[in-house]
């Protein structure tokens, strides 16, 4: 019996060495190596090198002067004082649900003022309150509006959306979306 459990403690703790510890660091190490970018969490730096968000995560933008991103339930896990808190997540409120409908009803009337036509993505918030895209279309119909906020003409913010619109994946997955912040910083360097 002593020897059964000398070998079920063994096994146990090789077991333990691979699956804690060496299979991690190898894939963190592969990660890494291959693809240090992703791996890091796709951070994006501003020109003195700080970090400024992630091209996987939206932000909230509110000036005229920026492309707005589509809204979130959770204000983008930004939480008190910016500070992360690391939520994401639907509202989970049902259609039919007035508190739904009174923010859905803010939303059109904000982007009506604005002079944006509302697009679903402008107006409903995504299913993790996190997504950084919004559809060519909801850009485009901010780029009056943007362009007469900065001075600058129309036809010098248009190739921005297109050189940073993400296409589907693998070509077939997915539709096409704008990346709202790597948008707004490359209308900050014009």
């Amino acid at each position: 019996m002593a020897r059964e459990f000398i070998i079920a403690v063994r096994n146990t703790f090789s077991l333990w060495l691979l699956t804690a510890l060496i299979y991690p660091f190898l894939i963190i190490l592969l990660g890494q190596v291959a693809f240090p970018y992703q791996a890091n969490g796709s951070l994006i730096t501003n020109n003195q090198g700080q970090v400024i968000g992630s091209a996987l995560i939206g932000q909230s933008f509110n000036s005229d002067r920026y492309f707005w991103s589509r809204p979130s339930t959770v204000n983008y896990s930004e939480g008190q004082d910016a500070a992360p808190t690391g939520v994401s997540g639907a509202s989970n409120l049902a259609p039919s649900n007035p508190e739904l409908i009174i923010r859905i009803q803010k939303e059109i009337k904000k982007l009506q003022q604005a002079g944006i036509e509302p697009t679903y993505d402008l107006v409903y918030a995504s299913g993790s309150g996190l997504d950084p895209h919004i559809t060519p279309e909801a850009a485009l119909s901010q780029l009056a509006r943007v362009a007469k906020t900065r001075n600058i003409s129309v036809e010098q913010i248009q190739p921005l959306i297109s050189q940073n619109t993400d296409g589907r994946f693998l070509g077939i997955f997915g539709e096409p979306g704008v990346n709202v912040l790597k948008l707004n910083l490359a209308l900050d360097k014009l």
